[in-house]
Order: structure tokens, then sequence, then C-alpha cells
């Protein structure tokens, strides 16, 4: 019952079909050191035009060490408040985590299905990150998620105009053919928007389940997959499911 009155409530936020929304799940830093600890923060809305929205309660969050071992961060989630449309505050939800070793660290977290009324859909959203603790080691790994990215090319220490590629994931399959959308996040809202073509790009993963993009300015960029995610019921009726896998990867200033 909760997460249909969630779902609901967050129809009834997301302002233009056209602009996309995605989940957000962004550290502090994109690297840092051992025995430190980094804050991280997720969001929901859009990226670019940086429009938040109330963020669902997760379903569940977790960090991957370099060694492989698990860390469930749900009961670490604080529900904090941030700025949204015209100032308003929105839900977000924060945690911090302290890495004890050096090597690649991946935070984990899956949203609860999000009813979009402008599509008659739900979005089942599953979000990941590399958070780098002083030495490669880890980075490339799947993380065993029904449906994911993994990084071909090593997601920080990157520089303007790098080509990243990563491999769709479904079922720990590849998967050819997947709709793969790009866009850059905005700490603020822009004065002035671009086409909307120029906002979110779109490619399809090769037959290997392999993405190819450009990330042509330094930030943050979600990289998100889609595939098909079955059917949901919603006031008595059967609706369609989008699946999607979004990974964030960090592009440093040009120096």
């Amino acid at each position: 019952m909760k997460r249909g009155l969630i779902a609901v409530t967050l129809s009834l936020l997301i302002i233009s079909p056209a602009f996309a929304h995605y989940q957000m799940l962004l550290p502090s830093a994109a690297s840092g050191q051992r025995e430190q600890a980094v804050t991280v923060r997720y969001q929901w809305g859009h990226p670019f035009e940086h429009q938040l929205f109330d963020a669902p309660l997760p379903e569940n969050t977790l960090a991957i060490s370099p060694d492989g071992s698990r860390t469930d961060l749900s009961k670490a989630l604080r529900k904090v408040e941030v700025p949204g449309e015209g100032d308003k505050k929105v839900t977000a939800f924060e945690f911090a985590f302290t890495p004890q070793k050096r090597g690649d660290y991946t935070f984990i977290l899956k949203a609860p299905p999000i009813w979009i009324e402008e599509e008659k859909l739900f979005l089942h959203d599953s979000v990941k990150v590399v958070y780098h603790v002083q030495t490669q080691n880890g980075w490339d790994v799947a993380t065993r998620q029904p449906f994911e990215i993994v990084p071909l090319t090593r997601p920080y220490g990157l520089q303007p105009g790098i080509v990243f590629q990563g491999q769709v994931l479904h079922e720990a399959k590849p998967l050819a053919r997947a709709l793969v959308e790009v866009e850059r996040y905005s700490a603020t809202p822009p004065k002035e928007l671009p086409p909307d073509e120029q906002i979110t790009r779109s490619l399809r993963s090769d037959p290997n389940g392999v993405l190819t993009s450009t990330l042509a300015e330094p930030g943050w960029w979600c990289i998100t997959a889609q595939t098909d995610g079955g059917m949901r019921e919603r006031d008595g009726k059967m609706y369609p499911v989008k699946r999607r896998a979004t990974f964030w990867v960090f592009v440093d200033e040009k120096k």
C-alpha cells in the first residue's frame, strides 16, 4: 500500500514528460582516503535541469568492498530535505560510509516501482556508483544484480572527451541492442536549456551488450540502460514496467 501511495505522489510531481527523470546516487567526492568517511546522497528527478522531487524510500542499499564483501546500508539511510522546484523542499536520503581498505567500493541502491502518469507505465530502477579509495582494485566487477551496467572503462580519473564503455547485463548475460540514455548532472539549475536531444542522448548496446559514449564535459554523468520489466497492476488494470539500470561516472576538470 505504501509503495502505491509513493507512485501516485511522484507522478503528480513530474512536470514535463519531455524531461528525463533518473535516480541519482552521488558521493560528495569521486574518490577519498581509507578510514575517512564519505557522504552519499540519493535524489530523484531531472539531473540536467536540476529539478528534484521527493525521492521514495529505497527498497535496499548496499556497499560492495574491494574484496567482494557486502554491507547492508539500509539502516544507515537518513532522510534530508533539499531544494526542489521553486525552492520547495523535497525529500532525499543520505548515508555516511567509512572505507576500511584501499580499493574500489560500489554503492548500489534499488528504488521501488514508480508510476509515471504521462507514459502510463512504471519505472523500476537500480542505481550504482563506484567510489575510489587510493588503489585501483574492483571497479570492473559484476555485482550480481538482475539488471546492471558493468564498466569496461575505469569510471574515475577521467578527462573531458573520454570515450566510456560499459556492458549491459540482464540476468548475468550481455543484452544486445539495449536502449541506453546518457545525461550530465547539473549542480544548480541551468539558466538556459538546450534542445531536448542535447540534454538526454540515446544509443544502443552492441551485439555483446557493450555501450559506448563520449563524456564531453566535467562532472557527474548518468548512464541508464533499460529493458522490459513485465507488467504491474494499478487500479485494477495492468501496465508495463520499464526496468532500468543507472551507472554514475565522474569526469574531472581538464587540467
